[in-house]
Parts: C-alpha cells; structure tokens; sequence
C-alpha cells in the first residue's frame, strides 16, 4: 500500500536508532507537519543491519514522490544501507548518527573515538535471533538512561523514554555496512557536541568524511527530543535540494 501525498513538499521518513522508538521523532514530525511535509516514522527492527535495511527500503518503495531519509543514532547506519537502490530518495540527514563507510560497523566507529559511556549503562540479555542461533541484545540501564542518553531532556520525558526504548541485537551493531548511499547522494548532519553515546568528534569526522553539510547543536543524543525545531530546520532544508551534492559547511 502506497503512502500517497499531494503536498508539493518531499517526504521525509524518519529511522529512529537503538534504544529509542518512533516517539522520539514525535516533536520533529510536529515541526515538518506545520510547515507542509508528510512525514513517515519507520519502526525500525533493530535485529540486524542488512534486514532492518531492507524493511526500511521497503518502506520507501511504498512512499510515492521525493524522500528525505532521516537517521539517528545506528539509524544512520540503516538509512546508509537503505537507500541503496531506492531511487526516489533525495537526500540523507544523520542525527547524532552512525554514517558508515563500507565494510564499518556500528561497534567498529563507536571504539574509534574515545569519549561513549555508553559500554558501561549497557544490560545485555540472552536472545533468539531471527535465523534461530542464539544472540544477545541490549538496553540501557532504566536508571542510568536519562544521563547516558538524554541529559538535556525533561527528568520526566527521560524516565519514559527509559521505559520504552527498544533494544538492539549486539549482531546489528557488529555487522559490517554495505556501499554507503552518501557516496551518490546529498548529505546533511547534526552533530551533538554533549553526546555520550556517539562522541561528538566521531559524528564530525563521519561527517567530513560523508561530505554532508553540519550542524553543530549542544545537545545529548536525543537531540531531536530537546531540539526539534533545529533538526527540523535541517530537514527542511534537505527537503530543498535538487539531489546533488552540497558544498560541505559548517553552521552553529
């Protein structure tokens, strides 16, 4: 069933990441709404890379028009992967986002850079994998989970983003990315410079190294939680291009 539009707007769908849901793009799609675009919160598997890619293209395949494909935190690994192939995508916006290159996984970028806590708020749990071999997945530890992960959010909106975070399998953070969709198209970034999840120098370097145009928001990683009107700007201004890609540049 196609998700059908009449706005002249673009599309955009959102990916959330690990230990989140769709609700954290609730304040975001808010902000595109009013300004005209139909929004998509994908339910994002987090089971394993290649198949939670592929769910989130077939997503897109049922989204008719232009997309603006949206990832935080390994969603960004997953839109890397997704929009491979799915041609009515016109531009990726990483944020706090993995943006892998091929062959890196998730754990792989994550230990390059010091500066994540995150190994140490982690509570693994024995796991079924979708093939049937055995596996471990992961939350955050509901006490620790308002520091670690959204420090500038409300004590309140953090405790219940604590309770219903989704895990993620330790196999989709250790598989290794396919070819990545920047090299081809259009990237922007916003980099949280308080993330404790993704330190903020190892968004900055994917970055650079994606050719997006950044962003630099003092946030947490839930940074289109307690920020949503200036991810939202950055959408929006995705939503403008003309499918190539920009001249990369540095706005605070």
């Amino acid at each position: 069933m196609f998700h059908r539009s009449r706005s002249p707007e673009p599309t955009v769908v959102l990916v959330h990441g690990a230990f989140a849901d769709s609700t954290s793009w609730n304040d975001v799609a808010r902000e595109l709404r009013r300004e005209g675009h139909p929004v998509v919160a994908a339910a994002n598997p987090l089971r394993g890379l290649s198949g939670d890619a592929a769910y989130v293209r077939e997503v897109l395949a049922g989204v008719e028009g232009p997309v603006v494909l949206v990832g935080h935190s390994y969603g960004g690994s997953v839109i890397t992967a997704a929009a491979v192939g799915a041609d009515n995508v016109r531009a990726l916006v990483y944020v706090a986002a993995f943006i892998p290159d091929k062959g890196e996984s998730a754990l792989d970028l994550a230990a390059r850079f010091p500066g994540s806590s995150l190994g140490e708020a982690l509570r693994p749990t024995p796991v079924t994998l979708p093939d049937g071999s055995p596996g471990m997945e992961f939350t955050i530890d509901q006490a620790k989970f308002p520091h670690q992960f959204a420090a500038d959010v409300p004590e309140g909106v953090a405790q219940l983003m604590a309770v219903t975070q989704r895990p993620v399998t330790g196999a989709a953070l250790e598989e290794p990315a396919p070819e990545p969709g920047w090299r081809t198209l259009p990237a922007w970034a916003v980099v949280a410079t308080e993330d404790l999840n993704i330190p903020a120098a190892a968004q900055s370097h994917m970055a650079k190294r994606a050719g997006a145009e950044v962003t630099e928001l003092e946030a947490s990683h839930a940074a289109s939680v307690s920020h949503p009107q200036e991810v939202a700007r950055v959408v929006r201004a995705a939503g403008r291009t003309n499918g190539s890609r920009p001249h990369p540049q540095l706005t605070v």
